[in-house]
C-alpha cells in the first residue's frame, strides 16, 4: 500500500523548503519533497571546491527590508555583514553601478556634487514623452552616452535582444542615485549566510517529518503516492505538458575556475558590458569572506537560450502565453502553485520566502 502524505512538494528550492519547514514544524505533518536535481536549495545551492565555497548558479546575495523574512531565515543561519557593491568595466575604468555621483565622476573625469550631477543629467538626458521600453528608461533618465557605455551591450547580451524591445520594468529594477551611495541594494538587512546557503537550507529541513527524494521527476512517482495537497514549484508549462507551448526563459551558463592567487578583482562582482560573450565576473571569496590563502574562485556568466532557466522572457508574447496557463491553474482544487517557475515571474529570494510564508498562513494553515 502506498504511503500517505498529506502534502507533497515538487521542488526543493527556497519556496518548497520554506513550505516544508512550516508544515513539519508548525502543523506537525509529514511532507514529501520531490526534486529533479541532485541537491536541495534550488539556485542558491553552493558547494566547496578546493576549500572555496562556490555558488553553482551564480552570485546570490541576501538582502531584504522584510523583517518577517529576515527573522524567519535567521533561525537557520548566522549572517556576515557583507554589503554588495558592483563595478562596471568601461573604457578601461572600473566605475560604480548603479549610477551615482561617483560613476559619472570616474567615467568622465568630473568633480560633480549632488547639484551639479542633476544639472549634468538635465543637459544629457533625452525628452521622451512615453516610456515604452527599457531603452527609453535609460535615455530619459541619463541620456545616450550613458546608455551606450553601460547598458546597451550588456542588455543585448543578457536578453539576446535590444533594450528597445524589452519592457521598461527590466531596467527599472536598477536604481539611479543623486548621491555617493554606491551600494547595489539599499535594503535594511544585507549579508551572506556564514556557512553558505546550502547549510542554511539543510537546517530548514532538519525535521524527521520531512522526506526528500532527489534526482526524481515527480511525474514518474506522483501516481504511486497517496496525498491530499500538491505544492508545485516547477515550470508551469511542464506541469500542463506544454499544452499552450513552451514558455521562454533567458538562461545562463556558469563557468568557474580556481586561480592560484589571493585576489582577482576589487569587488565581488564586476560587470563587463562591452566585452564579448560574458556579462560579469564574480569572485566568491569577496562575498563569503572566506580566508583561503593563495587561492580564489571566479565565475563568468554566459547568457543564452540554453542552460539554467533564470529569467522569464519579458515580452508580451510569453506573458500572454503564461496567462493561458494561469487560467488553468485557477481551476485546480488540490494544487498550490508557488515560486518563480510556477508563476513565471522574476523574484528576489526574499520575496520567494515571503510568498511561501504567506501561502502557508493563508492557504495551508
Amino acid at each position: 500500500m502506498a504511503k500517505f502524505y498529506k502534502y507533497v512538494i515538487v521542488g526543493a528550492g527556497l519556496s518548497g523548503l520554506t513550505i516544508a519547514e512550516r508544515i513539519a514544524n508548525e502543523l506537525d505533518e509529514e511532507v514529501l519533497i520531490i526534486e529533479k536535481r541532485d541537491h536541495i536549495g534550488g539556485n542558491v545551492y553552493d558547494f566547496y571546491d578546493d576549500g572555496l565555497l562556490i555558488q553553482k548558479y551564480g552570485p546570490h546575495i541576501y538582502h531584504t527590508s522584510e523583517k518577517k523574512v529576515h527573522d524567519y531565515l535567521s533561525q537557520f543561519t548566522e549572517w556576515n555583514d557583507y554589503v554588495h557593491r558592483v563595478l562596471s568595466y568601461v573604457d578601461g575604468k572600473l566605475v560604480p553601478m548603479p549610477i551615482c555621483i561617483d560613476t559619472l565622476n570616474a567615467l568622465y573625469d568630473l568633480d560633480l556634487d549632488e547639484n551639479s550631477m542633476k544639472e549634468w543629467i538635465e543637459e544629457h538626458k533625452e525628452d521622451i514623452d512615453e516610456v515604452k521600453s527599457s531603452e527609453d528608461v535609460v535615455l530619459k533618465n541619463a541620456g545616450r552616452d550613458i546608455y551606450e557605455k553601460l547598458f546597451k551591450n550588456y542588455t543585448e547580451k543578457q536578453w539576446g535582444t535590444s533594450a528597445a524591445n524589452l519592457s521598461p520594468t527590466v531596467i527599472s529594477r536598477i536604481p539611479f542615485r543623486f548621491n555617493h551611495d554606491d551600494r547595489y541594494f539599499s535594503d535594511t538587512y544585507q549579508g551572506m549566510p556564514k556557512e553558505g546557503f546550502t547549510k542554511m537550507c539543510e537546517n530548514m529541513i532538519k525535521s524527521d517529518k520531512i522526506h526528500v527524494g532527489l534526482k526524481a521527476d515527480y511525474k514518474d512517482y506522483i501516481d504511486k503516492i497517496d496525498y491530499e495537497t500538491l505544492i508545485y514549484t516547477g515550470p508551469i508549462d511542464y506541469f500542463y505538458d506544454y499544452k499552450y507551448g513552451e514558455l521562454l526563459y533567458r538562461c545562463l551558463n556558469f563557468v568557474y575556475e580556481i586561480l592560484d592567487e589571493d585576489s582577482y578583482q576589487d569587488v565581488a562582482v564586476v560587470n563587463h558590458p562591452n566585452d564579448p560573450y560574458f556579462t560579469r565576473i564574480t569572485e566568491f571569496k569577496k562575498l563569503t569572506w572566506q580566508e583561503v590563502e593563495g587561492k580564489t574562485a571566479i565565475m563568468k556568466e554566459y547568457p543564452g537560450f540554453n542552460g539554467e532557466k533564470c529569467y522569464p522572457y519579458p515580452t508580451q508574447e510569453y506573458l500572454d502565453k503564461f496567462k493561458l496557463y494561469e487560467a488553468e491553474m485557477e481551476k485546480e482544487e488540490n494544487v498550490i502553485f508557488l515560486g518563480r517557475l510556477a508563476r513565471y515571474k522574476y523574484y528576489n529570494m526574499d520575496l520567494v520566502v515571503k510568498e511561501a510564508l504567506e501561502v502557508f498562513e493563508n492557504q495551508i494553515k
